[in-house]
C-alpha cells in the first residue's frame, strides 16, 4: 500500500524515529498510525524523542581531511555517557557527520540557527522571482514556503540528504543512531577549512 508523507510526518513527530522506519512501520501496520507506534516501540525505535532533552556533555571532536588535505572539518558531537562516545556505532556517526559537512558544505546546524534577517531576505527574493515570472497570488506563498524548505536542505546540516544515502536526510541519521544507542545526541559546532581561503591571489 502506498503510504502518505501525511503519516510519515504524524508518526515522526509521535516517534522521532527516522523516515525509512516510520515507512517500514506503517507498511507493517496498513498504514494506522497507533499500530505503527506499537510497531516502532517493540524494535526500540519510538524512544529517540524522549531523550532529545537530556544533557550531552561527553562526546567526540572528530577531524576529517578531503582532496588531498584542501579540505579539513572539525566537528564536535556530543552524547551523554564517555561509554557511549567510545562506541563504534558512535565514531561511525562522527566520522559520517564530519564527511557530510566536507562534502555538502553546510553552514548552520537546524533551520533555527538561521539568522532571521538572512531568511527575510532569502524569502524577499523566491518572492519577488515568483512575481516576476507572472505566478498568480495565490499560489506566490506556496512557492516561497517550497524554496525556503529547499534553501533549509543545502545550507542545514540536519536537513541535508546524507550523501551515503540520499533517500535520508542527516538529521533522520542521527535520530536512529539515538534509538540504537539509548543516548541523547546533539551535533554542538563545525568549522570547515579551505585551502587558501580568504586569502588574496596576485
Amino acid at each position: 500500500m502506498e503510504i502518505s508523507a501525511s503519516s510519515v510526518r504524524e508518526l515522526r513527530e509521535k516517534t522521532g524515529a527516522g523516515i525509512m522506519d516510520c515507512k517500514k512501520a506503517l507498511a507493517e501496520s496498513s498504514g494506522d498510525v497507533e499500530r505503527a507506534i506499537d510497531y516502532l516501540r517493540r524494535k526500540g525505535l519510538a524512544t529517540a524523542a524522549k531523550k532529545m532533552g537530556r544533557v550531552t556533555a561527553e562526546g567526540l571532536v572528530g577531524a576529517y581531511i578531503h582532496a588531498g588535505g584542501k579540505i579539513g572539518v572539525l566537528a564536535e558531537i556530543n552524547c551523554e555517557t564517555d561509554f557511549v562516545a567510545r562506541t563504534e556505532q558512535f565514531q561511525a556517526l562522527v566520522k559520517d557527520l564530519a564527511m557530510q559537512i566536507a562534502a555538502a558544505n553546510p553552514r548552520y546546524i537546524r533551520p533555527e540557527d538561521v539568522p532571521p534577517e538572512e531568511l527575510d531576505r532569502e524569502r524577499e527574493i523566491y518572492r519577488q522571482q515568483a512575481i516576476d515570472s507572472g505566478k498568480p497570488d495565490k499560489v506566490v506563498d506556496k512557492i516561497v514556503a517550497g524554496k525556503i524548505e529547499r534553501f533549509y536542505s543545502e545550507v542545514c546540516l540536519l536537513e541535508q540528504a546524507f550523501i551515503k544515502d540520499p533517500d535520508r536526510k542527516v538529521g533522520d541519521l542521527v535520530q536512529d543512531a539515538i534509538a540504537r544507542l539509548g543516548e541523547n545526541i546533539q551535533v554542538r559546532r563545525f568549522v570547515l577549512y579551505h585551502l587558501g581561503e580568504g586569502i588574496e591571489r596576485s
